[in-house]
């Protein structure tokens, strides 16, 4: 098994090379070792799919939660693994530090911080604040024998701001910081996402959406590194939707087909 510190620096490393890092975002043990079992260099949490895993939404999940959570995936496979760790779970800036050191403890190869301030008036911390949170959240990643690659996420785009120059901006002050990695999640335009990757010198992280360019595209265009986010656990729950529904509605049992696959899959991934 690897350090910490060796799945850091090699996550680290995966994002410099001469194409983008595919980054699956795993909901829980099990679909972190199909993952890594696939081919996957490494694996992201998604704060949706863990939530759901709860029974419960997007943003409903507490801090001691996402950092068992935490634990749980980095235990699961010896890929280095990202937290998405939201907003920090506090909004102060000496709680957002103690809250990363303790998300260093975990395992975890790196983790995100984003500028979302969870306020229906006002969701989006103002840049101030934001860069020094950011730079709080990079002082605890960076500051052990584990150097973690810290990802800041500037959330315009998925909070009704699609204002690019303001997102740049954002990711520029993150990127003096401290940051590794830098991501603005829900761009899909090929000129804007150029924008963004040609006004920073950090790798830059992009959400595979369904209007998102190809990743040949985005190699092209200089992106380091693709995420899904929540995307693959809705694919599962969608995929057992269909098949209650087939059961329910029609009394037939053509999911077998699919369930054949994944069976397949999971015992070469549970088996290994």
């Amino acid at each position: 098994m690897s350090t910490q510190a060796e799945k850091a620096e090699r996550f680290l490393a995966l994002h410099h090379g001469d194409t983008p890092l595919l980054m699956p975002n795993a909901w829980d043990a099990g679909s972190a070792s199909l993952f890594a079992s696939l081919g996957f260099q490494a694996i992201a949490t998604t704060s949706s799919g863990h939530a759901a895993t709860l029974g419960r939404l997007d943003g409903a999940v507490t801090r001691d939660e996402a950092l068992e959570h935490a634990a749980t995936i980095s235990a699961a496979t010896d890929l280095p693994v990202s937290c998405d760790f939201e907003n920090g779970f506090a909004d102060d800036l000496e709680a957002v530090a103690a809250n990363v050191t303790r998300a260093v403890a975990t395992g975890l190869a790196g983790c995100s911080i984003e500028d979302f301030a969870r306020s229906a008036d006002d969701p989006i911390y103002p840049i101030d604040l934001a860069a020094e949170r950011v730079a709080a959240a990079a002082e605890a990643a960076h500051g052990g024998a584990a150097r973690l690659v810290l990802t800041a996420r500037a959330e315009n785009y998925l909070h009704g701001r699609p204002d690019l120059a303001d997102t740049i901006a954002r990711l520029q002050r993150f990127q003096a910081a401290g940051a590794d990695v830098l991501y603005a999640p829900g761009l899909t335009e090929e000129d804007d996402i150029r924008s963004v990757v040609d006004a920073v010198d950090r790798p830059v992280n992009v959400i595979a959406l369904a209007s998102a360019p190809s990743v040949a595209r985005l190699r092209e265009l200089g992106v380091a590194r693709v995420s899904v986010g929540g995307a693959f656990a809705w694919v599962a729950y969608g995929a057992v939707a269909a098949a209650a529904h087939e059961l329910l509605d029609e009394g037939t049992y053509g999911y077998f087909t699919v369930a054949g696959v994944g069976r397949s899959a999971a015992r070469a991934a549970f088996g290994a």
